[in-house]
């Protein structure tokens, strides 16, 4: 029944192969005069590259990995919410999982991938929180909807069911009847603060362009290609 139902979806009850899964990369290439000697700004080249050219993708997501004192590492997809000279902000829930894992260890690492464009930039630091100030900014845009579920949510703890979510979700409506909640305490804000960047840009046959930017004592930074 289900390879059947697998074929009506067009779905193959065949075995992949992903070994043969691969892609040559042709966009372009990537030359050690093509970058600025300031790391954030040839971010900032590639990320509004990646937004004008992005359509209906979003070029603001990247993967933020986080570890555990002793070194267990996890990962997920969040996204970016404002960067500058001082490092790269996103917003989560402060009693997360990943949140609890950057009070025990604040290094942690992001890596965006567009694809589109054949590039990855990984970038690695050490985190910080933001002001509570710009943190309430923050959630003060959100959608009330989108205010309520994060207030309801304990984010990264087990949970029965989603009808449970969607009833305390309903509850807390009735409650409010129709009011705007304040933002919740536990969302808020951190900023990477980065001294390793990563730039990558697809080539053929593998031989990919990789610069890495490493920040030297005196605050300059170093950069040197990497073999892919």
């Amino acid at each position: 029944m289900r390879a059947r139902q697998g074929l009506q979806s067009g779905i193959s009850s065949e075995p992949m192969d992903v070994a043969e899964l691969r892609k040559e990369y042709t966009l372009s290439g990537l030359h050690r005069t093509d970058l600025s000697p300031d790391p954030f700004e040839q971010f900032r080249l590639w990320f509004e590259e990646s937004v004008q050219t992005a359509g209906d993708r979003e070029p603001n997501v990247m993967t933020l990995a986080t570890a555990s004192p002793t070194g267990a590492p996890s990962a997920r997809v969040v996204l970016l919410k404002g960067f500058d000279a001082q490092g790269m902000k996103f917003f989560t829930n402060y009693e997360s999982r990943k949140a609890q894992q950057l009070a025990e260890n604040p290094s942690a690492a992001l890596n965006f991938h567009w694809p589109w464009l054949e590039r990855q930039i990984q970038i690695e630091g050490i985190v910080k929180k933001v002001g509570r100030e710009e943190s309430k900014a923050y959630v003060d845009r959100w959608p009330i909807g989108s205010r309520l579920s994060a207030i309801v949510s304990k984010q990264s703890s087990v949970v029965e069911s989603r009808e449970i979510l969607e009833e305390r979700l309903s509850a807390l409506r009735r409650e409010l009847q129709g009011g705007n909640p304040a933002p919740p305490d536990f969302w808020g804000g951190y900023l990477l603060v980065p001294h390793r960047f990563e730039f990558w840009q697809g080539r053929e046959n593998r031989l990919h362009d990789r610069f890495l930017y490493t920040q030297c004592a005196n605050g300059t930074w170093q950069i040197e290609r990497l073999a892919p």
